[in-house]
């Protein structure tokens, strides 16, 4: 038999359709993908050991700078973490407005997405329209926190401020006009023969791969598997709230796409429900950040007290330790805290578990044995985002 010849080529980290600077170093048989292995830290910036030199409050501003395309998303996964650890309940108005821009940063990332994935594959045109809404979004969160990136508008024990009066008009226009937008956006991308020969049956991912490497968020519906941590693990009263989990069920790209599509649909149920229900009242605790520091981490537990600890933070809180994990359903996927607290104003550890990372780590599963050319779907199809990678 004749001898194979590989050849190594460096894809990024400066390749723009690695979104950021991500680097892959493929290793090629012609122009088929024989092995691939992700090279991430380009980006680092050590925002969890950062955070243990700063109070509670201040290290909220580092969140926005991870997956910085839902910046509203990460502040809100940080502070359910510290108000676990404080014991803090958060004013019902307080829990529907969080939802409700949490579900409009949901929406602006997906339009993020859609229009730079399509750019990607060479829909030019495509790249305009979603951010004509993105734009709208961008205004009217700008109208309530006076930022576009990184607000730092949910704070520990509520939100920084209550929303404007002429706020909610703006979100009910949007919210009848987005459905209208991405019927539009389908037909140029849903049944364009192009379209669906650079999506369908490319970089698959089986529901049971999606579990043995962690992946969440759409690229683990598409595979067929309905776990959303909105649903599974409700919080900031979610549970109050009537919205479907689209699933796919080849777990390619192109189910990648339909999954995106139709959670932007039902974030606009969830918005529109939230404007209807809106509550009076408060939109934070009184004197939060004043509440007496959280209780300290114990030293010196055996294995046997360790794994019953273990169980008892998978429910959530566990108070008599300093010791919590939270979590919540970002637009890329699981996004969770995780703190120790040694008893002071400052966290003694944190870590980070970020959708991104998980989701890319299943990446060499998806492009071997695919073409070149079907990387840049395979990449633009799982969303990441190298700031949330890296950290």
């Amino acid at each position: 038999m004749p001898e194979t010849s590989l050849m190594t080529v460096n894809m990024g980290p400066q390749h723009p359709a690695t979104h950021g600077v991500l680097r892959l170093v493929l290793e090629l048989d012609g122009e088929v993908i024989v092995t691939a292995v992700p090279h991430v830290g380009y980006l680092h910036r050590g925002i969890e050991k950062l955070a243990e030199s700063l109070t509670y409050p201040q290290a909220l501003t580092l969140t926005d700078r991870l997956d910085y395309t839902s910046a509203l998303s990460n502040n809100l996964a940080y502070c359910l973490s510290v108000e676990k650890l404080l014991g803090i309940r958060i004013p019902l108005r307080a829990q529907y407005l969080r939802v409700l821009l949490a579900e409009l940063q949901r929406i602006a990332a997906h339009l993020l997405w859609l229009g730079t994935h399509a750019l990607d594959l060479g829909a030019m045109t495509m790249f305009f329209y979603p951010f004509r809404e993105r734009e709208t979004i961008m205004e009217m969160l700008e109208l309530v926190t006076g930022a576009r990136l990184t607000p730092s508008f949910i704070r520990v024990g509520g939100l920084a401020a209550d929303i404007p009066d002429d706020f909610p008009p703006a979100v009910r226009a949007f919210t009848e006009i987005l459905p209208r937008k991405i019927d539009e956006y389908e037909e140029m991308l849903t049944e364009n023969i192009i379209w669906k020969k650079r999506t369908q049956h490319i970089a698959p991912l089986s529901g049971e791969e999606c579990i043995d490497f962690g992946v969440t968020g759409p690229p683990l519906r598409a595979s067929g598997v309905n776990y959303d941590v909105r649903k599974a693990f409700p919080y900031s009263s979610y549970e109050e709230f009537d919205f479907e989990i689209p699933l796919g069920r080849n777990g390619d790209v192109y189910d990648r796409y339909r999954v995106r599509m139709e959670e932007m649909r039902q974030s606009n149920r969830i918005v529109r429900q939230v404007m209807d229900r809106l509550p009076d009242g408060p939109v934070s605790t009184p004197n939060a950040p004043l509440i007496v520091p959280p209780p300290k981490e114990e030293a010196g537990r055996d294995i046997a007290a360790m794994i019953r600890h273990f169980k008892i933070m998978q429910e959530g809180f566990c108070p008599p330790c300093g010791e919590v994990y939270s979590s919540i359903e970002s637009s890329k996927g699981e996004l969770g805290f995780y703190i120790v607290s040694d008893g002071t104003n400052k966290p003694f550890r944190m870590r980070i578990r970020t959708p991104s990372f998980s989701n890319l780590s299943a990446l060499p599963n998806m492009i071997t044995g695919e073409m070149v050319a079907d990387v840049v779907a395979a990449i633009g199809s799982i969303d990441i985002v190298l700031g949330e990678i890296d950290r």
